[in-house]
Parts: structure tokens; C-alpha cells; sequence
């Protein structure tokens, strides 16, 4: 994912490290935070333990000034919702002085009704961090103490685990100017068979007789373009979100008031999630089809299922039927969660945006996609193995030579399920990307492009 250009520094200690530049991140280190600059890049990183995090100065200094607000309503027995109220239908129940910290207390208590297994490590780090961020913009009022203790959490030290690339005409994207379609058109060209990297495998097939392609080999373009579009624009609406106040009430010290909305309303990130879950899962519809080409021999002139003595091996065979299954599950999850809305809290809350199983689902997609990805990985190398002693171009080759570092080639049926999960690891944790990134780079210089963004 690009890292947005607003952000051109990460904030870490007493050093600033340009995000331009490749660094050994030192978990050690520190991420600034002010409620305005998170990036989902930042995000990530934050989640996966790569930086602790501390408030800036500013930071302090607004939360201590909303605080001073809220003091101060409470000491002239003024009422403010949230604050010396009830909540929801309760709006209008005025709390007692001496009941406010059981009124906190049992906020927190109420609201842990949740069900199923509960979130990652990772996740919980990252719902940590934005609250954090947004406790900084300095909008709620909140104690130093509490958010001292909210980052003091984070930082402690914890347990973590971690959980074809995939050729294109120019002036065919030329008159159908989509961004995305463009930048993933060339993408393929940097990878695919050129006087930059040839293919000893195309050389080889010089001769077919072949028309065309299938449509998800020959339309990568023009799906996978739109799906970094997507991408692209559900982005900035979680950037502006991430940065955002989403308390209610607000306390503006500057005029020593507070105001109650509805900027806790949760339409934006939920429709743009659910539009996020509908782009993504277009790359395991193709992705699956595109193994099927493989495992099946009419259309790819291999053996079928990719291995030898088929009958008394049934090689990817089930590998397929997994990702088939993987993409009809996500097809149901992609039934947008932002159409519906259930009136509760006595019809006060008369319209919700249902955001948070929009999130979930989305994140169920994603998994579901790098899944059905890891599964056309592995056959496409295997695939290779037939193919010897040709060689195919060197990103792709650099490719192939990763995956072979964790799996093996299949001549006789075994366990696939941890060979499937090994490269999903590699998918997830970008190093399937960064092995044919640098040939990416080089291809895109002898064009007289710029380098693809860090982090990409």
C-alpha cells in the first residue's frame, strides 16, 4: 500500500527516519502521535509491534486543557451527556457526584457483552493505537491518567506472532486511462517476458497458434486495476477517520463548551469497508479461476492436478476445491452490512451504520483472498517444476526460488494445509512482494519512471 505523501516522516524518538529510506525497525522505538498524522501505513506497523508509541507535546497539552472543561462542568453541576448522565435512553437521568467513577466503571462493564473468539494481538494493538490517536486530538475530555494508561499498555512488551505475482499493451491502457489499470498493466510488463527480463519459457511458445486468453488472464488489467482504485479510495476515507474526532460529547477548550453530535455515527468507514470487501474479493474470483487453468490439463497441456502418477496422486486437486470454497463463502460476505440498521437503546439510537461487522467481514474477505492468493502461488511454481530446465524471467524465477525456501515440490501427495498457510505468511508478510520488487523498480527506471512507493 502507498504510503499517503502528507506523512513524509515517522516520528521515532528523538530521531526523525525518512520513510524513503529502508530501516531495521527497532521495536524499542517510538511513533509520535497526535490525533491528525496517523497513516494506515503507520497503522500496520503499529500493529504488528514494530514501533511503542507516545504522545506529542501538543498532544498533552489539549488533552489537559479538555480535561480542565470537564472539571470544571462538573464542579458547577452543569449537565453534559456522558459525563454526569446516563447513556442512550438514559440520557436524561442525572448521576450524582459521588456515583461518576461507578458511572465510568460501569460504562466499561456494560459494554463488554461481546461473543466468539476474541480479536489478534495484532488487531487488539491496532484498535489500541487508534484510540489513543484519537483520544490525542484533545476533543474528549479525558483524563491524562487514562490515556497515560491506555499508552503504557501498549508499550508493554507482549508475545506476538506474526500471522505470481501474478502482459500488457500499452496503448491498450492509453485509451482506457484508468489509474489503477494503468499501474498494474505495467506492473505485469515488469514482470512478464521483455527485452529487460526474458522468458526462456515465452521464447519457447513463440509458435503457439493461440488468439487470446482467457479473460482472467488477459483482463488482469482491467479487474485488478479497479481493485487498487478501490483501494486507493477507501484509504483516504479511513486516513481522514483515523485522524478524526468521534467522541460525543466534544469538548472544545478553546471556548470551554461542550457540543454532543454525531460524529460517532459510523456510515463512512462502514460504507467503505463493504465497498472495500466487494473490490478486494474480485482478486480470489480471478485467482481461482486462474488455478483451475493450471490443474486442469486441457488448458494448461500439463499434468492434471500438477503431479505425477495422477490416480494414485491427486496433487492440488483439493488445493482448488479449496480456494472454490474460500471464494463462495466470501461472495456471501460481501453482501454490504451498511444497508441494514436495527433501532436499539430504546429508539434513541434509531440508525446505525452496523460498521463494526462491516469491518469484520471485510477482514474475513481479505484473509479468504491472500488464502486463495497462497494457493495460486504454490501451483503456479509448481507448474515451473514441468517446465524445466526452461527458465522463466528473473523476478518471477526470484519468486519462485522464495517460495522453494519453505516448500517443497510435490512429487507424491502430501499434508498440504501447512504449505498453504507458509505461503500465506509469505504473502502477508511482503515477501513475496519484496523479492520481485526490486526488478519492478529496475524495469520501471529503463522506462524513465519513478520508483514504486515504499510501501506499496
Amino acid at each position: 500500500m502507498d504510503v499517503p505523501e502528507h506523512n513524509d516522516f515517522i516520528n521515532v524518538g528523538k530521531e526523525e527516519t525518512a520513510i524513503g529510506k529502508r530501516q531495521s525497525l527497532d521495536p524499542k522505538k517510538y511513533l509520535s502521535l497526535d490525533g491528525n498524522s496517523l497513516t494506515i501505513a503507520d497503522l500496520v506497523r503499529l500493529g504488528k509491534g514494530l514501533f511503542n508509541i507516545k504522545l506529542t507535546y501538543e498532544a498533552e497539552g489539549k488533552i489537559n486543557e479538555a480535561r480542565e472543561v470537564i472539571e470544571t462542568i462538573i464542579k458547577e453541576n452543569r449537565v453534559v451527556y456522558g459525563v454526569n448522565t446516563g447513556f442512550g435512553k438514559f440520557a436524561h437521568t442525572l448521576i450524582p457526584k459521588d456515583k461518576l467513577i461507578e458511572l465510568q466503571v460501569n460504562l466499561i462493564r456494560s459494554h463488554s457483552a461481546g461473543v466468539g473468539t476474541p480479536l489478534s494481538v495484532e488487531r487488539t494493538r491496532m484498535l489500541l493505537a487508534l484510540r489513543i490517536n484519537v483520544l490525542a486530538k484533545g476533543y474528549s475530555g479525558v483524563s491524562m491518567e487514562t490515556v497515560q494508561a491506555m499508552v503504557k499498555a501498549f508499550n508493554l512488551p507482549v508475545p506476538f506472532h506474526c500471522e505470481l505475482v501474478c502482459s500488457a499493451l500499452p496503448d491498450i491502457h492509453a485509451v482506457r486511462p484508468h489509474p489503477g489499470q494503468i499501474e498494474v498493466a505495467l506492473r505485469l510488463r515488469s514482470l512478464l517476458h521483455s527485452d529487460v527480463f526474458p522468458s526462456q519459457i515465452s521464447d519457447s511458445h513463440r509458435t503457439c497458434d493461440r488468439v487470446q486468453d482467457a479473460y482472467t488472464l488477459r483482463c488482469i488489467p482491467q479487474v485488478h486495476g479497479v481493485v487498487n482504485d478501490t483501494i486507493a479510495f477507501v484509504k483516504s476515507i479511513l486516513t481522514t477517520e483515523l485522524n478524526s474526532a468521534t467522541d460525543n460529547p466534544l469538548v472544545f477548550a478553546e471556548r470551554g463548551e461542550t457540543i454532543s453530535g454525531g460524529n460517532f455515527h459510523g456510515e463512512y468507514p462502514a460504507k467503505a469497508l463493504d465497498y472495500l470487501a466487494i473490490g478486494v474479493h474480485e482478486l480470489a474470483s480471478m485467482s481461482e479461476r486462474r488455478t483451475e487453468r493450471l490443474v486442469n490439463p486441457s488448458l494448461s497441456e500439463l499434468p492434471a492436478f500438477l503431479v505425477q502418477d495422477g490416480g494414485l496422486n491427486s496433487g492440488f486437486m483439493i488445493a482448488h476445491c479449496t480456494a472454490a470454497a474460500l471464494v463462495s463463502e466470501s461472495k456471501a460476505l460481501c453482501h454490504p452490512s451498511s444497508v441494514d440498521s436495527l433501532s436499539t437503546s430504546a429508539a434513541t439510537e434509531d440508525h446505525v451504520s452496523m460498521g463494526g461487522w462491516a469491518a469484520r467481514k471485510a477482514l474475513r474477505v481479505v484473509e479468504h483472498v491472500e488464502q486463495v492468493l497462497a494457493i495460486e502461488l504454490l501451483a503456479a511454481c509448481q507448474a515451473l517444476e514441468f517446465l524445466r530446465p526452461l527458465k522463466s524471467t528473473t523476478p518471477l524465477e526470484k519468486v519462485h526460488e522464495l517460495v522453494r525456501t519453505v516448500v517443497r515440490p510435490w512429487d507424491h501427495d502430501r499434508q498440504m494445509s501447512p504449505d498453504i498457510e507458509a505461503a500465506h505468511t509469505l504473502l502477508r508478510e511482503e515477501k513475496v512482494w519484496e523479492a520481485a520488487r526490486p526488478y519492478m523498480d529496475q524495469y520501471r527506471d529503463r522506462l524513465g519512471l519513478k520508483p514504486l512507493p515504499l510501501n506499496d
